[in-house]
């Protein structure tokens, strides 16, 4: 292993990428920002659409990256690269062959809604709160009771053109719908509605499983969005909506409101496209040099892409975007 490429993320691109790269004989080092690898499948409970334990897609990468010697750096926080090496935020150099960016994204910030309520009031979550909740067993009414009505608010921070996120993030719906079969589940006495604008269901398996939310689990769908949550005098959520189906008003009360946060390009994307010569989509992530024949290169010279970093995904596609990275890497060091 005489070559070696600089990683910057150590999620489940980067831990992909640098096992696919371990594999052709190239070595690499990860860095990850983080104090562990794993990025956002740490705190996620099940995978759609096979409701599989997310566990069980992260520690065998974990597991496979030491098993491997691959050189992981945590704590280490990048602030610029170039195609040859990574400055990382303490002025320290890592010098490569090839640098793969994997950074992944964040999730919206639901506060930004003010009309939603979260952090303001009780029992407003997001989808990511939900999950890591569910990882816990933890997930109950703040006072510890059982809710009997949830609702769910589709594409919060996503399809927006008041907070500048005009873009699908693609993977919400069937996340919604996941999370829906899994609170009947848990709570089969509650009434469960999903307020959305349309459903995407895009993926294989993702179309039968929204019909068995409705015909197996009886979770119902409301095509509207909810304008506002406000408390109510009983501790409970009242919340105001449109059906556009059937063109009337709806006020309801629930004790649980799940907000299906989207993801949004990360902030440091601008000062690392800029120190690269990257360039990034109106939507903030970082545009590929072809988004059909060389949709793992950044058109910037010996600088990869991989994963959420240029768009939205899952964590499937990513996995298998992240294979390809490495056979693209492996094949610029070739021919270099």
């Amino acid at each position: 292993m005489k070559r070696r490429v600089v990683i910057i993320g150590g999620g489940v691109a980067g831990m992909q990428t640098a096992l696919r790269l371990h594999a052709a004989g190239i070595g690499s080092v990860i860095l990850e920002k983080d104090s562990a690898t794993g990025g956002k499948l740490r705190d996620w409970h099940k995978l759609f659409p096979t409701f599989t334990p997310a566990s069980e897609v992260l520690d065998p990468l974990r597991r496979a990256v030491g098993a491997a010697g691959i050189e992981v750096r945590t704590g280490a926080e990048v602030v610029g690269l170039d195609g040859r090496g990574a400055v990382l935020a303490d002025g320290t150099r890592i010098d490569g062959d090839a640098v793969v960016v994997a950074t992944g994204f964040t999730l919206f910030d639901a506060r930004i809604k003010e009309e939603y309520g979260y952090g303001i009031y009780d029992n407003v979550l997001t989808s990511a709160d939900v999950e890591r909740m569910l990882n816990e067993g933890t997930l109950s009414m703040k006072n510890g009771d059982r809710p009997r009505r949830i609702a769910f608010l589709h594409c919060v921070g996503s399809r927006d053109e008041k907070v500048c996120q005009r873009h699908c993030s693609r993977v919400c719906c069937v996340t919604g719908v996941k999370q829906a079969m899994e609170l009947k589940e848990r709570f089969p006495e509650a009434d469960v509605f999903n307020f959305y604008m349309d459903i995407r269901m895009f993926g294989s398996g993702y179309e039968e499983m929204y019909r068995e939310a409705q015909v197996r689990h009886n979770v119902h769908f409301v095509r509207g969005r909810i304008s506002e949550a406000a408390p109510t005098i009983d501790g409970r959520i009242q919340i105001k909506a449109e059906d556009t189906l059937t063109g009337r008003p709806l006020r309801m009360s629930v004790d649980m409101l799940i907000l299906l946060v989207g993801m949004r390009a990360n902030d440091d994307n601008r000062r690392l496209a800029d120190s690269a010569s990257l360039t990034l989509a109106p939507s903030g992530f970082v545009q590929p040099a072809d988004p059909f024949l060389h949709s793992v290169e950044s058109g910037a010279e010996g600088i990869f892409c991989v994963g959420t970093v240029t768009a939205p995904k899952n964590v499937g596609e990513t996995l298998a975007e992240a294979a390809a990275a490495a056979d693209a890497v492996a094949d610029y060091l070739k021919n270099r």
